[in-house]
């Protein structure tokens, strides 16, 4: 069942994604060659906890982490680690999620590790540019696939590729709602979007090939080529207008800040 929320349910998951985006912000100062992820997820949950939230990740099915931290290769849900540092010329994405006040948020960025390749900045910047492509699709009235649609042709169009196994979800007193939203077309398929609905988007682009598999922990997601990986989220609600970026989040000079 899909839900469509009150204004006084929305502005509760506007506070909890607002917190998720504040801290995203905070986490990505982080990321410098020489630090471990593992610095970086307890900076996050002591940041989630101060603010009187839950990580909504630690727990969640056995996960041990309060952030997904996937590397290079890796494409989503890769666990922080303790003894592995990250490199100049790595990417980071960073997956987080919050319980603030019975309502969750819920937001992914990818960040460069110091100087990073061309091809790996022509990556973040096409992963990220697709993601607005289909919040851009958000129209009520509109259907589910027509945002898959427009992420996959973007990024297609770029030469890249679209991960097909993981897909973005409906958000709101559960971390996974109704409906499930796939980042590939064609458009014109699934539930109608209507004003109250709230989704996590979430583009996942490889640099090689779309296939990935699962790593023996039973989390870790990377691609099959060993080639890099990217991932953006932004968790929006349908509104007349069309869609409101509940975790917009402030940038640095020269990248996007929508």
């Amino acid at each position: 069942m899909i839900t469509c929320r009150s204004a006084e349910e929305l502005g509760r998951l506007r506070a909890a994604n607002q917190l998720v985006a504040r801290i995203l912000a905070q986490l990505r100062e982080l990321v410098v060659p020489g630090a471990t992820t593992a610095v970086i997820d307890a900076e996050a949950e002591r940041l989630v906890r101060e603010a009187g939230a839950e990580p909504a990740f630690k727990g969640y099915r056995g996960f041990p982490a309060t952030i997904c931290a996937s590397r290079n290769h890796e494409v989503v849900h890769g666990i922080p680690s303790a003894t592995q540092a990250l490199n100049e010329g790595d990417i980071l994405s960073i997956d987080m999620g919050v319980k603030l006040d019975g309502f969750y948020g819920d937001s992914a960025i990818t960040v460069g590790v110091g100087t990073i390749s061309r091809e790996a900045q022509r990556l973040l910047e096409v992963t990220e540019a697709s993601l607005y492509r289909g919040i851009d699709a958000v129209k009520p009235g509109g259907r589910v696939s027509d945002i898959g649609e427009a992420v996959q042709q973007y990024v297609e169009a770029q030469g890249f590729t679209v991960v097909r196994e993981f897909v973005g979800h409906g958000i709101g007193t559960r971390l996974h709602e109704e409906p499930q939203i796939p980042n590939y077309g064609p458009a014109g398929r699934g539930p109608r979007l209507a004003e109250g609905m709230v989704l996590a988007i979430e583009p996942m682009v490889n640099a090689g090939r779309a296939a990935v598999r699962v790593l023996a922990d039973g989390w870790t997601a990377v691609t099959v080529d060993g080639l890099l990986s990217a991932h953006f989220e932004h968790t929006v609600a349908v509104t007349a207008a069309g869609a409101e970026i509940l975790t917009a989040r402030s940038a640095p000079a020269g990248v996007s800040a929508r």
